[in-house]
């Protein structure tokens, strides 16, 4: 597909969604001065057009927004939300101003959900959707894979039992559709005002599973939990890499004089925690999962209870039987099955020397 600048004038922000699937990218970034630019396999990749000018991503990103997300994002510098490419699949979508111009970021969201069974994640995540209530957190850095892993978690229950499942989202990323369970989905800025105020309204609408886009702040949090506590199973995601950060993150979020009550709070109700990172695959084509996977035992409670995070990390690792990896334990396998390469693994790896023993060691 040639490019010149005239055909610029005309491109169409449709055009470039479709390009962006076709070619199988995860991402599609707009910025003023290069090239609309694909990620693919983890890597950014310029596409074959001219470079764009400040009018050119004024008026791609203008013409899928409608005039209240015009206003809002005049108002606020930035706007999150979705936008559907009929035949080919929805897009996440973060509007923002740099310097001045108008630069945004797609992130491709397929059009059905996949099965659980296709993503390599641990086989213990669809033991997790019988649970019937408390709470369960996927976590991972922007694009490892937390939204299809809980769409496809969701599913699993959606395809196998009769159940309310509500989710609050910002935006709504995943469509699901009515099968065993009735599910509604809640958009924020459109469905709902925030977080908090859906999440206490779902109090009152019956439901039997309920997702939370993101826990964002202490009062997200604070009713999240209430929730689990209340004989509900709740999914949720936060931005952590492993599963001790992930508990400390749920508490430091308080002030200090709640923290003592919010552990006794949040080790009631952990059901477990599931880190994810996307890596390259080992044949240069695609990523995989690796995963850390903390699940609650009695002497993990204890721990976050007592404060006592730093030791969860052992306790992961002597819990292998409890279907329990820690993330270097999940790399180690993965270069095992030559789906990741040592160099990358060690790239990946938090603690590179605890990685070179078990890989020496198997």
């Amino acid at each position: 597909m040639a490019a010149n600048v005239s055909d610029l004038l005309g491109l169409r922000m449709d055009e470039l969604m479709r390009v962006t699937i076709e070619r199988g990218a995860s991402d599609l970034h707009l910025s003023v001065g290069l090239p609309p630019t694909l990620r693919i396999d983890g890597r950014l990749a310029p596409t074959e057009f001219p470079k764009l000018s400040p009018e050119d991503t004024k008026r791609l990103v203008y013409s899928i927004l409608t005039d209240s997300q015009k206003e809002r994002f005049e108002k606020n510098l930035e706007l999150d939300f979705s936008h559907g490419l009929k035949g080919f699949g929805r897009f996440r979508v973060n509007a923002f101003k740099q310097r001045g111009v108008i630069g945004a970021a797609f992130r491709a969201i397929p059009s059905t959900v996949p099965p659980l069974s296709t993503l390599n994640l641990p086989t213990v995540m669809s033991d997790l959707t019988m649970r019937p209530q408390g709470l369960i957190l996927v976590t991972g850095p922007t694009g490892s894979g937390k939204s299809t892993a809980l769409a496809s978690m969701l599913d699993v229950i959606n395809s196998s039992m009769a159940r309310h499942i509500m989710t609050m989202e910002d935006p709504i990323e995943y469509l699901h559709f009515h099968k065993m369970s009735i599910v509604n989905q809640r958009e924020v800025g459109q469905d709902t005002h925030s977080f908090p105020n859906a999440l206490r309204a779902a109090l009152r609408e019956d439901p039997d599973v309920v997702l939370v886009g993101e826990m964002r702040d202490m009062e997200t949090i604070a009713v999240t939990l209430t929730i689990a506590e209340t004989g509900h199973l709740v999914f949720a995601t936060l931005h952590t890499s492993d599963a001790a950060q992930t508990i400390d993150r749920v508490i430091d979020v308080f002030p200090a004089h709640q923290q003592q009550q919010i552990r006794v709070q949040l080790a009631s109700v952990i059901e477990a925690v599931v880190c994810l990172r996307l890596l390259p695959h080992a044949s240069g084509v695609g990523r995989v999962p690796a995963s850390e996977v903390m699940i609650s035992t009695p002497a993990i409670r204890n721990l976050i209870r007592e404060n006592k995070t730093h030791q969860i990390h052992n306790s992961i690792v002597t819990s292998r039987g409890m279907h329990m990896q820690t993330f270097d334990m999940s790399l180690r396998d993965l270069v095992r099955k030559h789906m990741i390469t040592a160099e990358e693994a060690f790239n990946a790896s938090m603690h590179p020397e605890e990685l070179r023993k078990l890989i020496e060691g198997t």
